[in-house]
């Protein structure tokens, strides 16, 4: 399973509840449900909701535990405060205006101890795609903003969150992103070039050695994606 958190950096336990605030069809639930955890996914798009809802519950039930997706934005999480011990808020602050706004529900839900974490773009990446073509932020529902590390660190510590440690992903996707823009984005899809890759990347998910040579040779030279794992401080006794 491709996942952009790392669930052991976020040290997901059996018993925590886990929020995941556009969760897509759900890749970070299914991960965390798998560790014990009861999960709930978020999303704006019904679609990608209606695709895992049904396969989430039935996992969940296998396992006695929970897991369900619900339709919402980051902007009105339908939660009472301190709900949940671990929220998780992947490839989405890039798409919104408002993100420092988005930052405070995320930690408005968090208890006191847990722990966020929040993925970007790099700027790099970004930049590099900007620069083979305008299509990939013209594109609907593209990017609005090109985050600095720092400050998406400053709108999560405005809403209360340290950051207490960085992570880098899937170093294999720059390459695929480049050659997609290179290949007039729109059209990307008929390029055997990019059909190829993405059959790569689909075997590459698979191997002990692909997986390898990303996360310890790739993440660090051309990452797509940036991970801030940021801690809510733990209530005063």
């Amino acid at each position: 399973m491709l996942l952009t958190v790392d669930l052991d950096r976020l040290d997901v336990r059996s018993g925590h509840r886990l929020l995941d605030v556009g969760c897509g069809e759900g890749r970070h639930c299914f991960g965390a449900l798998e560790r014990g955890a009861q999960v709930v996914g978020l999303d704006l798009d019904l679609t990608s909701l209606r695709a895992a809802a049904r396969p989430l519950a039935n996992r969940a039930r296998e396992l006695s535990s929970f897991g369900a997706m619900i339709h919402g934005d980051a902007f009105r999480l339908p939660f009472e405060n301190e709900q949940f011990d671990r929220v998780i808020c992947s490839e989405v602050m890039e798409h919104i205006h408002d993100y420092r706004g988005a930052a405070r529900e995320l930690a408005r839900v968090t208890r006191p101890g847990g722990i966020v974490a929040v993925t970007i773009p790099t700027a790099t990446s970004e930049h590099l795609y900007l620069r083979l073509g305008d299509e990939y932020f013209e594109s609907p529902g593209g990017h609005i903003r090109i985050f600095r590390p720092r400050q998406l660190a400053a709108g999560l510590a405005a809403a209360g969150l340290t950051t207490a440690a960085v992570g880098f992903a899937h170093g294999f996707h720059t390459p695929y992103w480049v050659l997609r823009s290179v290949m007039h984005l729109p059209d990307a899809d008929r390029s055997r070039l990019v059909q190829g890759y993405r059959h790569f990347l689909i075997r590459a998910t698979g191997s002990r050695l692909m997986d390898w040579i990303e996360k310890r040779v790739l993440n660090f030279i051309c990452p797509k994606s940036l991970i801030l794992y940021a801690e809510k401080p733990a209530a005063s006794s």
